[in-house]
C-alpha cells in the first residue's frame, strides 16, 4: 500500500520538494523521520530523477549543499547518500560545481562541515570510481588526491579515517593521480599504522592488503615490518581490524614471493590463524552453542535459505583422478564454515581459508610448527577449543596431506568419535573435517575406516540438530564421490537413512538432501537399478515431485537429483518416466512462451525453469536409452530443442545441445529430420570463448556424424574450420580437445574405457585408413594412446593391429626397430603382449635387463 501511495504521490513535481524540505530544513521533526523523508527521496531519484523538472533537481542539489555541514551526523550521512545518488544518475557532468564545492567545504574550520563533505565526497568515490579517473571530468583526481593525503594527519580520526577510505577506492585500478603519489601515500599509511582510532586501522590494513596485488615492489623493501604489523593486526582488539588483517595472508599467499617472505615468519603466524578460528563468545550466543539444541522441529525461516543457482550439464570425459570433468567445484570449502546465522564472513572463517591457502604454498613444511598446537586441540577439554582444532585439521588437509598420512591412523577414528560429541558445533564440524580426508579414508581396506565413518555419517544424518543435519548431508555426498562403486554393498542401509530422512528433514535441508541423493546415484551408476532399492528411492521423491508447483524453485535440486536417478536406474526408471518426461517438456515450453510475450520486460522469465528440464530430459535419454523413443515420438519436444538451441542465454543453448546428442544417442530416428535445421546453428556456436557450449556443441556434431555416416557429407562444411581451429588454439580445455577429438591421442590416452572413447578411436583409425601419411609424425603418440586401453572392443582391437603391423611393415624391420627403441619399456611390453609388435631381438633383451637390474 505505502509504495503505491509513494507511487501516486511522484505525480506530483512538488512532492520531492517537500521531502527535501523535510530532510534539510524542518528541525521541528525528529532525526529519524527527517533522515526517512531523504531515503524516500534517493529512492525516487534512482527510480525517477530524468522526469524531474529542472527546477526541482537544481532546488534538490542546491539544498544538499547547503546542508552538507547540518549539526546532526544521521542527517549529514542522509544528505552524503543523496548527493552521490544524484551524481551516479550521470549528473557529476551535468553538476560541475560538485566536486570543487566539496573539496573546497574539507577545508572548513567547522567540524561537522569538513566531515560531511567528507563523507559525501568518500561515498562519490565508492560509486564513480571509474567516471572520476577519465577524461569525461577533466581527471579531478589530480587534484583530489593529493588534497585527500594532506587529511592523513587531520586531529579527527573520522576525518583520517574518511580520507584513507577516499584514496582506498583507487588502488585497485592503479590510477595514475595515486600512483604519482604513491610513495607519499604508503609513508603515511606507516605514520598512521598505530592510530588508535579502529576505523583508521582497519582502512591502513586494507589499503596495505590492496597494495600487495598492485605495488609490491614498492612494499618489498618494507616487508618484514609490515609482516610484523600485520601479525599484531590480525589480533587487534576490534575484530573488524582483525579481519581486514587477516586478508592479507590471504593475499599474500597468492603472491610469487609468498614463500621466500613468510617462511622465517610461519612459527609466529600459525598460532595467531589457529587462535582466530576459535569460535568468538557472540558467535556461540548466536548459534546457542553451550544450549544443546534439539532443533529438528522447528521450521527453517525462509530468509535464511539461500537462492541455490543451477549449473547446466556439460559433457565431459571421465577422467582419472577428476571426476569433475572441466567444471570447477564452485563450493569447495563453502564451509570454512557454514555459519549462516551470523556474519557470511568473519574472522573464523578468513583465518581458516587463510591457513588453507598457505598449506597449499608451505605443503608440510607448515606441519612443523602446526602438529604441536593440533596435539594440544584435540584432545582439549574445552569443547571450543577442540572444535578449532578439528577446524584446523580440515582447512590444512589439501595442503600438507602428504605429510598427515602418518598420522591419520590414529585420527581418522578419534575423529569418528567425535562424530558423536554432545556438542552440535563439534559434531557440524567434524563432519566438514572428515569430508576432508574421504580420499584417504576411501583408499584404505574398507573394513578399516570406510564402514566406521559411513555408518556414524549416516547416523548424523538423521541428528537431531539441523545444523549437524547439514553438515553430515554434505560430507555424505563428498564421501559418494569419492567411494563410487566402493559403496555398493551398503546401499540398503544408505538408503535406508536418506529416505527416513525425508520424513525429517525441514525445508532448507531437504534440499541437501536431493544433492546427497543425486550424488550417490552418479556414484553407483547402474548398481541402484534393483527393485527393492527403486521401491525405497522413488515414492518420496515423486511425491515431492508431485507436491511442487511449476514456479517453484525448489524444483532446481529436485530435478537435478531425479536427472541423475534416471541416468543410474537406466530401464529401472520407465514406471516414472512419462509424467517426468511430460512435466519437463511443459516447463521448457512455458518459460519459452514467457520469453516471447515479454521480450524487453525487466522481469525476464526464471530460464533456470528451462535448463534443470533440459538437464533432466537429457538424463532420461542417457537412462532410458531407445525406451524413451515413444515419448518424443508424441511431444514437440524437437521443435522446443530449435528454439532453445537459438536462445541468447549461454546456459540455454549448452544444455539443449547436451539433450541433442542424448536423442541422437538413443533415438536418432526423430533427430534426423531436423538435421538441416541443427547443423547451422550447431556450427555458430563452435566458439572456445564459451567453452561448456563448444564443448557440448561440438560432442553433438560428433554423436549426428556417427550416426550420418556418409550422409553427414553436406555438412561438413559448416563445422570443419572451427573444429580444426579449436584443435591448434593453444590451451584449449581437456574436455574439449576431446570431443573436437577425438583426434589428439595425447588427449585421449588419459581417459578411462568407455563409449566416447571407444568412437573417439574409431574416428582416429578410419581417419589414419584414409591418409596414413599424416599420422607419421606422431605415430609414437597413437602407439601410446592405443596402449593405454585396457579392454577395447574386438573389432577396435584389429583396428589396431591392422594400423600397427602395417606400420611396421612399411618401414622395415631395422627402422621399427630404431623407432621402437624410443619407447618407454611398459609401452613396448603392453605393444608386444596385446598386438604381438616385437621390435629387434637384442635391443628388446637389453631394454628388459636395464628393466631387470633397475628393479
Amino acid at each position: 500500500i505505502l509504495k503505491h501511495i509513494l507511487e501516486q504521490l511522484n505525480h506530483y513535481p512538488d512532492f520531492n520538494n517537500y521531502l527535501i524540505f523535510v530532510l534539510t530544513k524542518l528541525k521541528s521533526e525528529d532525526e529519524p523521520t527527517r533522515s526517512l523523508s531523504g531515503l524516500i527521496l534517493k529512492n525516487n531519484v534512482k527510480a525517477h530523477y530524468q522526469n524531474f523538472p529542472n527546477g526541482v533537481s537544481d532546488f534538490i542539489k542546491s539544498e544538499c549543499l547547503q546542508n552538507i555541514g547540518d549539526s546532526s551526523p544521521l542527517i549529514r550521512a542522509t544528505v552524503g547518500i543523496l548527493i552521490t545518488t544524484i551524481a551516479s544518475k550521470g549528473e557529476l557532468q551535468n553538476w560541475p560545481e560538485l566536486l570543487p564545492k566539496l573539496c573546497l567545504l574539507l577545508d572548513s574550520e567547522d567540524y561537522n562541515t569538513c566531515e560531511g563533505a567528507f563523507g559525501a565526497l568518500q561515498k562519490i568515490c565508492e560509486d564513480s570510481a571509474e567516471v572520476l579517473d577519465s577524461d569525461m571530468l577533466d581527471r579531478p583526481l589530480n587534484v583530489m588526491i593529493p588534497k585527500f593525503l594532506q587529511f592523513f594527519k587531520h586531529s579527527s580520526p573520522k576525518i583520517r579515517s574518511h580520507a584513507i577510505a577516499c584514496v582506498n577506492q583507487f588502488i585497485i585500478s592503479r590510477t595514475q593521480a595515486l600512483m604519482l603519489h604513491i610513495d607519499g601515500f604508503i609513508e603515511n599509511l606507516f605514520a598512521l599504522a598505530t592510530d588508535e582510532e579502529p576505523e583508521v586501522r582497519k582502512n591502513v590494513c586494507r589499503a596495505l592488503v590492496m597494495l600487495l596485488e598492485v605495488r609490491m615492489d614498492r612494499l618489498l623493501p618494507h616487508m618484514h615490518n609490515i609482516i610484523e604489523y600485520m601479525l599484531q593486526r590480525t589480533q587487534d582488539q576490534d575484530e573488524n581490524v582483525a579481519l581486514e588483517a587477516c586478508e592479507f595472508w590471504l593475499t599474500l599467499a597468492e603472491q610469487p614471493v609468498c614463500k621466500d617472505v613468510l617462511c622465517n615468519h610461519l612459527s609466529k603466524l600459525t598460532p595467531v590463524l589457529v587462535n582466530g578460528m576459535k569460535y568468538s563468545e557472540i558467535d556461540i550466543i548466536l548459534l546457542k552453542g553451550d544450549v544443546e539444541e534439539d532443533d529438528e522441529a522447528i521450521p527453517d525461516n525462509e530468509q535464511d535459505i539461500r537462492p541455490r543457482f543451477h549449473r547446466s550439464r556439460t559433457v565431459a570425459q571421465q577422467y582419472e583422478g577428476d571426476r569433475d570433468g572441466i567444471e570447477e567445484d564452485d563450493d569447495e570449502d563453502d564451509d570454512l564454515e557454514d555459519d549462516d546465522t551470523i556474519s557470511d564472513w568473519n574472522l573464523r572463517k578468513c583465518s581458516a581459508a587463510a591457513l588453507d591457502v598457505l598449506a597449499n604454498v608451505f605443503r608440510d613444511d607448515l606441519l612443523l610448527p602446526i602438529l604441536p598446537l593440533l596435539k594440544e586441540l584435540l584432545f582439549h577439554p574445552e569443547w571450543v577449543i577442540k572444535e578449532s582444532g578439528i577446524l584446523v585439521l580440515g582447512a590444512i588437509a589439501e595442503g600438507c596431506m602428504q605429510g598427515m598420512i602418518a598420522y591419520l591412523p590414529e585420527l581418522i577414528p578419534h575423529l569418528v568419535q567425535c562424530l558423536s560429541d554432545k556438542k552440535a558445533l563439534v559434531r557440524s564440524i567434524t563432519c566438514w573435517t572428515l569430508s576432508r580426508y574421504a580420499h584417504w579414508v576411501v583408499s584404505q581396506p574398507p573394513d578399516t575406516y570406510l564402514k566406521p565413518l559411513m555408518t556414524e555419517l549416516l547416523k548424523r544424518i538423521l541428528d537431531s540438530n539441523k545444523r549437524v543435519q547439514e553438515a553430515a548431508c554434505s560430507a555424505f555426498a563428498t564421501l559418494e564421490e569419492e567411494a563410487c562403486t566402493e559403496l555398493v554393498p551398503y546401499l540398503a542401509y544408505i538408503l535406508d537413512t536418506l529416505v527416513f530422512a525425508f520424513s525429517k528433514y525441514q525445508h532448507k535441508n531437504l534440499l541437501i538432501l536431493y544433492d546427497a541423493i543425486g550424488t550417490l546415484a552418479d556414484s553407483v551408476g547402474h548398481h541402484l537399478n534393483k527393485p527393492e532399492y527403486i521401491q525405497m528411492l522413488m515414492p518420496p521423491l515423486i511425491a515431492k515431485w508431485n507436491q511442487l508447483k511449476d514456479e517453484d524453485k525448489d524444483l532446481f535440486p529436485l530435478l537435478e537429483c531425479l536427472s541423475s536417478v534416471a541416468t543410474a536406474l537406466q530401464s529401472g526408471f520407465l514406471p516414472y518416466c512419462e509424467p517426468v518426461y511430460q512435466r519437463c517438456v511443459n516447463l521448457v515450453q512455458k518459460t519459452l512462451a514467457q520469453t516471447m510475450s515479454q521480450p524487453d520486460q525487466y522481469e525476464a522469465p526464471d530460464k533456470d525453469f528451462m535448463i534443470v528440464a533440459l538437464d533432466l530430459l537429457s538424463g532420461l535419454a542417457e537412462g532410458l536409452g531407445d525406451n524413451i523413443e515413444q515419448l518424443v515420438a508424441r511431444s514437440n519436444i524437437l521443435t522446443l530443442m530449435y528454439q532453445c538451441m537459438q536462445d541468447k542465454m549461454p546456459e540455454v543453448r549448452q544444455s539443449s545441445f547436451a539433450l541433442l546428442g542424448d536423442l541422437t544417442k538413443a533415438c536418432f530416428m526423430h533427430v534426423k529430420p531436423c538435421i538441416a535445421d541443427f547443423m547451422p546453428i550447431l556450427g555458430t556456436n563452435l566458439n572456445p570463448e564459451l567453452i561448456s557450449v563448444c564443448n557440448n556443441a561440438t560432442w553433438a556434431i560428433g554423436e549426428i556424424s556417427i550416426q550420418m555416416g556418409a550422409e553427414m557429407q553436406p555438412y561438413v562444411a559448416m563445422v570443419l574450420h572451427q573444429l580444426v581451429e579449436i584443435i591448434n588454439r593453444p590451451n584449449t580445455p581437456k574436455t574439449l580437445l576431446e570431443n573436437t577429438g577425438t583426434t589428439r591421442c595425447t588427449s585421449l590416452r588419459n581417459i578411462r574405457d568407455n563409449e566416447e572413447k571407444d568412437s573417439a578411436f574409431r574416428g582416429i583409425c578410419t581417419m589414419i585408413s584414409v591418409n596414413p601419411g599424416g599420422v607419421v609424425q606422431d605415430f609414437i603418440f597413437f602407439c601410446d594412446a592405443v596402449a593405454s586401453w585396457v579392454n577395447p572392443k574386438d573389432d577396435l582391437r584389429d583396428m589396431f593391429g591392422k594400423i600397427l603391423h602395417g606400420f611396421k611393415n612399411q618401414v622395415g624391420e631395422e627402422n621399427w626397430g630404431r623407432f621402437s627403441d624410443q619407447f618407454p619399456l611398459p609401452l613396448k611390453e603392453r605393444l608386444a603382449a596385446f598386438y604381438g609388435l616385437i621390435g629387434l631381438k637384442s635391443n628388446c633383451r637389453a631394454a628388459a635387463k636395464t628393466h631387470e637390474s633397475a628393479v
